[in-house]
């Protein structure tokens, strides 16, 4: 008897848990054929005949996409601001919803997250440093569509996927500043470490197009608040 109520409580607990952990694929996913974008002209073109890639990292890599979902393999789209996930054969999208909206991808270790700045750009961007004071980036990759030859002295110019230089936003406590530009800017965001930013400025050059020279101004930016 004492066998049978041990394999009972293990079978619950085993239902429990499956009924807890989400599929990707129940109702919030719709597939979608990633190979394919079409030009103004109505032509329609796969990725593969497109010069430049969209993707980051065109190899798919396991994430969590929050508490209670399976893991599945992903990659993100900064022409279409989405990211995808495979589920078998099929691609589909990750909704943007709020339980949904912070990715972690387990190798390399990185995060991506769905939120809104204060110039109003709504999407996602890769999280560089967490805390009180955050640190994002924001990628873009915009399509240029193919030039074909006005004559026979000019040559045809392919469709091309242009990547951009990435945004940085660093996250104050209640606004954004994007694009910091200089040292001005930053106290002015943080006025009560006005006299620790200043140290920092004198012992270290910051360029403030620099991803790295950003993040260890944001962690020292953590450490001092």
């Amino acid at each position: 008897m004492k066998t049978f109520f041990k394999f009972l409580a293990i079978t619950s607990s085993v239902f429990v848990y499956s009924q807890q952990t989400q599929q990707v694929n129940q109702g919030i996913g719709y597939e979608f054929f990633p190979t394919k974008s079409v030009t103004s002209n109505g032509k329609t073109l796969k990725y593969e005949d497109i010069i430049g890639t969209p993707y980051a990292d065109t190899d798919f890599k396991m994430a969590k996409l929050a508490d209670n979902y399976e893991e599945v393999p992903v990659r993100y789209n900064s022409y279409k601001d989405e990211v995808e996930f495979k589920k078998g054969e099929n691609i589909q999208i990750v909704p943007k919803q709020k339980e949904l909206s912070r990715i972690t991808i387990k190798k390399p270790l990185q995060t991506i997250v769905n939120l809104e700045t204060n110039d109003n750009l709504q999407g996602y961007f890769f999280e560089l440093v967490s805390g009180k004071i955050a640190l994002y980036k924001k990628e873009k990759t915009i399509f240029k569509d193919e030039a074909l030859a006005i004559n026979s002295y000019a040559s045809s110019k392919p469709a091309e996927f242009i990547k951009q230089n990435p945004v940085y936003y660093i996250k104050t406590e209640n606004n954004f500043i994007k694009k910091p530009k200089n040292q001005k800017e930053i106290i002015e965001a943080f006025p009560s470490l006005k006299d620790q930013i200043n140290t920092y400025f004198k012992s270290n050059k910051v360029k403030f197009n620099n991803e790295e020279d950003l993040i260890k101004l944001v962690n020292h930016l953590n450490q001092q608040s």
